[in-house]
């Protein structure tokens, strides 16, 4: 019974370590941006409007094919009264059932609509390719949404790096307090004083672990991850991008931003819209054939001679002359349309410009900032060094040292983001050029 309980009591403390085992997955930047893209919902989406949009424009097609249809029809009629007699002469008798088969067979084809099948075509191609680059925008926003995140945890994961070696070094600080509280160099308060510190800091990295975990699930179900898929991310890149002057980004973003193409699209699509209104002032053409089969005999296949099978062809021109002068106002609003389309272009291309700017100018701000917090570094290490040399021969007071102890941490926290910032800033420069992948 005694080897029993403690093999039950052994599963009770395995059993929720396996049903809470996290999964844990490295990923570069780049394989996350991969597997975000692969897994996006809002990019399947987008992809099946533009299969709904190719396949409206196989369905416009087919307006240009010619029509066609065919029917056949078997009547049959009792006749009880059969005997016809007109004006006093030879009755006629006529049989007391008849059957008849009826075939019919049509072709048409529209020749010439004034242009307006083939507008509707090029309406819709253009359209089509509208919906591929508002697919290309959202994989855009999907990578950088991974980016956003992926940065964000690498921040978090870099803090705790900081205050873990913070926290090591507040330990030895403080057993060194302790011994010499216990020689009498220092007072009780000093101790106490870092044991607050410590706390301090143990508070730090509890809130840095909290963030983790919450930053970890989000980019958990961004990558269509298991959500306790536990991610071990790299180093995004440690070497600051080289930067080009601001026009090269504003014309590259004028070329590349899918926003300002889709207005290009539009444009062209209200271009078209213009020529097909103006085709309404034109005349139409068409031709078709018909086959008929008339078989009276009351058989299915009838004997010689007793069927008949006429083919006619015709042509038709059909003109609303109504339209010559009732017409223009239709192509005046059209070309109005068109106008908003291009003032929205001008809009959204100061837009752009602003926008480009703005992030052009916080990337140059963030490595400016790298290069002062460098430096502060450096300098907060010469002083910390220099107070814990004081405090150890007693010059210096416990509270001296960890304010230059804290200051040391804070630098290299704050240099640690700045970098993680720096790399953001510059895929948030490219991001609004239209290409965050260069």
């Amino acid at each position: 019974m005694i080897h029993k309980s403690i093999r039950l009591s052994f599963l009770t403390f395995i059993i929720p370590g396996i049903l809470y085992a996290q999964d844990i997955k490295k990923l570069s930047l780049q394989e996350a941006i991969a597997l975000g893209i692969e897994n996006s919902k809002n990019l399947k989406l987008s992809q099946n409007k533009v299969e709904q949009a190719i396949a409206q424009l196989n369905m416009v097609k087919d307006n240009a094919l010619p029509s066609a249809k065919a029917s056949f029809l078997y009547n049959h009629a009792e006749i009880p009264t059969n005997t016809l007699s007109i004006g006093g002469g030879n009755p006629i008798h006529l049989p007391k059932r008849a059957d008849a088969f009826i075939g019919t067979a049509a072709v048409e084809e529209l020749v010439y609509g004034g242009g307006k099948l083939k507008y509707a075509e090029e309406s819709t191609r253009l359209l089509s390719d509208v919906a591929r680059l508002d697919a290309d925008k959202n994989k855009e926003e999907i990578s950088y949404a991974v980016i956003n995140t992926y940065y964000s945890l690498f921040k978090v994961m870099q803090s705790k790096k900081v205050i873990a070696q913070n926290l090591e070094s507040i330990d030895s600080q403080l057993k060194q307090a302790q011994r010499f509280f216990e020689q009498g160099i220092v007072t009780k308060n000093d101790v106490l004083r870092f044991q607050l510190q410590q706390a301090n800091i143990s508070l730090t990295d509890m809130e840095a672990e909290n963030n983790r975990k919450i930053i970890n699930y989000n980019l958990d179900i961004l990558l269509g991850l298991n959500e306790n898929t536990q991610i071990e991310i790299a180093d995004p890149d440690a070497a600051a991008k080289a930067i080009g002057p601001l026009s090269s980004y504003i014309d590259l973003a004028l070329g590349s931003r899918q926003e300002l193409r889709q207005l290009d699209l539009q444009n062209k699509v209200a271009d078209v819209n213009i020529k097909s209104v103006k085709a309404n002032t034109l005349p139409t053409v068409g031709v078709g054939a018909n086959l008929y089969y008339i078989n009276p005999s009351g058989k299915f296949v009838p004997p010689t001679d007793q069927y008949i099978m006429p083919v006619t062809l015709g042509a038709n021109i059909s003109w609303n002359i109504g339209n010559l002068w009732t017409n223009k106002h239709k192509v005046t609003d059209a070309r109005i349309q068109q106008k908003e389309v291009e003032l929205q272009k001008d809009i959204l291309s100061d837009q752009v410009k602003t926008e480009i700017n703005s992030n052009y100018q916080r990337y140059q701000l963030a490595l400016n900032k790298i290069r002062v917090l460098e430096t502060s570094i450096a300098q907060a290490t010469e002083n910390d060094k220099l107070l814990a040399s004081k405090y150890k021969n007693n010059v210096a007071s416990a509270i001296d040292r960890i304010d230059a102890e804290t200051l040391l941490y804070q630098a290299k926290i704050n240099l640690e983001l700045a970098k993680a910032d720096a790399g953001l800033a510059y895929y948030t420069l490219l991001k609004s050029t239209g290409k965050i992948s260069q």
